[in-house]
C-alpha cells in the first residue's frame, strides 16, 4: 500500500519561513512528478509547485521567487521551502505524486492527507 505523509505545517508570522516534507512509502517501482497543492478555506485546490524526476520545476505565479520545491529521489521525499510567507498562503498543503507500481505500471496519482500552514499578519 502506498502512503504519502506530509509534515512541517505550522503557525508562522508573515515574513517567516517553513519547510514542508512529504515522504512516500510502500511497494513502489518509481515516482514520476511530485508536487505540492494547497486549498484555502472556501477555495479550490490549486497547484503550488511540482518537480519532475529529472528536476524540472514548475511554480504558481503567486509563489515564484518565494517558494522552492526540491526532491530526494533516494529517499522518495519531496520538500517545499517557503520563504516570505504571506497571510494569503494560509491553507492546507497537500503532497501529490505520480507513482508507478506493479499493479498500475502506467502510474497513478496519490495524495497525502495534508498539513496545515497558517500565516498570521
Amino acid at each position: 500500500q502506498v502512503q504519502l505523509v506530509e509534515s512541517g505545517g505550522d503557525l508562522v508570522q508573515a515574513g517567516g519561513s517553513l519547510r514542508l516534507s512529504c515522504g512516500v512509502s510502500g511497494s513502489i517501482l518509481s515516482i514520476n512528478t511530485m508536487g505540492w497543492y494547497r486549498q484555502a478555506p472556501g477555495k479550490q485546490r490549486e497547484l503550488v509547485a511540482d518537480v519532475t524526476r529529472s528536476g524540472w520545476t514548475n511554480y504558481a505565479d503567486s509563489v515564484k521567487g518565494r517558494f522552492t520545491i526540491s526532491r530526494d529521489n533516494a529517499k522518495n521525499t519531496v520538500y517545499l521551502q517557503m520563504n516570505s510567507l504571506k497571510p494569503e498562503d494560509t491553507a492546507v498543503y497537500y503532497c501529490n505524486a505520480l507513482i508507478v507500481t506493479i499493479r498500475v505500471p502506467v502510474g497513478m496519482p496519490y495524495w497525502g492527507k495534508g498539513t496545515l500552514v497558517t500565516v498570521s499578519s
